[in-house]
């Protein structure tokens, strides 16, 4: 059946990973955290921003193509990195990688990724981008970029809105943990998922790889995992974001900003761009949602600092919505990897393909050629 048929919206693609994965890797995937009020909040406001429809404006086949830091995209959107990844799909880090790439759209690769730079920065090419959860050790810290950069990589994001841990009380009920444990429960889970421990025996337990590398060989099993999450939880500050631009030498955007004033400090430190995000709630739910934080730093940060959006991407409207708020550029993790998780590599082009029709179909009916026309549709109270 034509997957347009079968999966035409970001939902139906949830709904199906929800179906071939087990439910600790979906819980993981899916939710947030606290009562979730965060995530609803993130919706809610989205779904308050709107467009005034035009009408009589003949055939419109919008232009949705975009040039974000000096790089071509075929529409302004990317894969936001998602930490252990693997445990979600297995592979799921290569798989994307490989998508991205030959689809021509950025890929986030997390310091927690179930793979390191180096296996992934191959398959993605040009279209990398490595993410950094700080290390308490700055010379472990100058020795990840030096890695990083080594493997192609030449964009690196900084999220700094994970000043600890998050609850993230679904997960727990889910009895998952990280590294995960062999529990009954997880065994029956497994067990009625074949395709998904098939692929898992194949690649083998994820693991965070890359910090894991910087753990005494004395270490093992889930001493090491502990070993490594230590070693990531740097608890950043200015001074360690003033260090981090001094050692790294290509552009560097810092992820989790949703105060102005932080937005044009980071500016001035020598962020090359900002990245406005709530973690889609997964980190605390009692904050505003991360699309009404947009134009105050858009106007704060004037019209020429490269802006980048997520938190609760659902379709192409929302896309058009970030856009015609301020951003530049829109990122999402969670929609890439229910379509990986619903059909494999291919779920990543349909994905695409749903989302460019999404957005065309919408701009259409508010007679936007291109994402330049966007601001001037909204709505007066959008604004």
């Amino acid at each position: 059946m034509d997957a347009d048929l079968k999966y035409p919206a970001i939902s139906d693609l949830r709904a199906r990973a929800r179906r071939r994965i087990p439910g600790f890797a979906f819980e993981y995937l899916d939710s947030a955290t606290g009562t979730e009020a965060g995530m609803a909040r993130n919706r809610a406001a989205l779904d308050a921003v709107g467009f005034m429809p035009e009408i009589l404006r003949g055939k419109i086949t919008a232009d949705i193509s975009c040039t974000f830091m000096g790089q071509a995209f075929p529409l302004p959107l990317g894969i936001a990195p998602v930490g252990m990844a693997g445990t979600i799909w297995p592979g799921a880090e290569r798989l994307l990688a490989q998508a991205a790439r030959r689809i021509g759209i950025p890929c986030g690769l997390s310091t927690v990724a179930a793979a390191t730079p180096e296996e992934i920065g191959p398959h993605a090419g040009d279209m990398g981008w490595f993410q950094l959860y700080t290390p308490a050790d700055r010379e472990i810290c100058r020795d990840m970029l030096r890695r990083a950069r080594a493997a192609g990589y030449k964009k690196l994001i900084v999220t700094v809105d994970v000043p600890g841990e998050s609850r993230r009380e679904r997960q727990r009920r889910a009895h998952l943990s990280m590294p995960p444990k062999l529990t009954p429960r997880m065994v029956a889970a497994m067990a009625t998922h074949p395709r998904w421990s098939l692929a898992m025996a194949r690649e083998g337990a994820p693991r965070m790889k890359f910090a894991e590398s910087y753990v005494p060989k004395t270490v093992k099993g889930a001493r090491a995992f502990a070993h490594a999450g230590k070693i990531i939880r740097g608890y950043p500050d200015w001074d360690y974001i003033a260090f981090i631009r001094q050692v790294w030498k290509g552009d560097l955007l810092i992820k989790g900003v949703q105060n102005p004033a932080d937005a044009t400090r980071l500016r001035d430190m020598g962020a090359d761009a900002i990245w406005v995000s709530n973690h889609s709630g997964r980190q605390f739910e009692g904050g505003p949602a991360a699309i009404t934080a947009l134009p105050a730093i858009r106007s704060a940060l004037g019209p020429d600092t490269p802006l980048i959006f997520d938190s609760g991407i659902a379709g192409g409207l929302d896309i058009m919505r970030a856009i015609a708020l301020g951003a530049d550029f829109v990122m999402s993790g969670r929609a890439f990897h229910y379509a990986l998780a619903a059909m494999g590599p291919p779920g990543v082009d349909h994905l695409i393909h749903m989302l460019t029709d999404d957005m065309q179909s919408n701009m259409a009916q508010i007679g936007a050629k291109s994402l330049a026309d966007l601001p001037e549709r909204l709505l007066p109270q959008s604004l």
